[in-house]
């Protein structure tokens, strides 16, 4: 079965980046590290990376040896808040969008509800995962 939720690439590539960072405690890693890894723009990079420092999920430090570390302990940033904090402003379909709703069927559709309760239970069971349990293999742990 195919799954039928699209994550945005800002979201895609802000847990990528997440998960490298909790793979390496204590080691701040820059956006054009990450740039280079990913083969993306260190532009866009750069924005995500923006978000997670004003949201508290990552400090970040300037001039030499600098870049971006955790603030918090992976094992205590849940997955399902990432992703709703990530995908904020990118609503599931139209009408859950304040602004930019225009479908026809609005205030009719029984969809809606039902969408909006899918959304919850996806994001309830993400919480179920941590960070750390997602983090990369640390370099020097063997691959199994």
């Amino acid at each position: 079965m195919r799954g039928f939720m699209r994550l945005t690439s800002f979201t895609d590539y802000g847990l990528r980046m997440l998960m490298k960072m909790a793979s390496t405690p204590g080691q701040a890693l820059s956006t054009a590290e990450f740039a280079e890894e990913f083969q993306l723009s260190r532009h866009h990079l750069t924005k995500i990376m923006q978000k997670l420092a004003r949201e508290g999920i990552v400090e970040t430090r300037r001039g030499i040896g600098g870049g971006a570390v955790l603030a918090k302990a992976p094992a205590k940033i849940r997955l399902g808040e990432l992703i709703a904090l990530l995908e904020e402003g990118q609503p599931l379909v139209e009408c859950f969008d304040q602004e930019g709703n225009h479908c026809t069927l609005d205030g009719r559709c029984k969809l809606k509800k039902q969408l909006r309760h899918a959304e919850q239970v996806f994001l309830r069971d993400l919480n179920r995962t941590t960070l750390a349990d997602i983090a990369l293999p640390s370099p020097t742990t063997p691959r199994k």
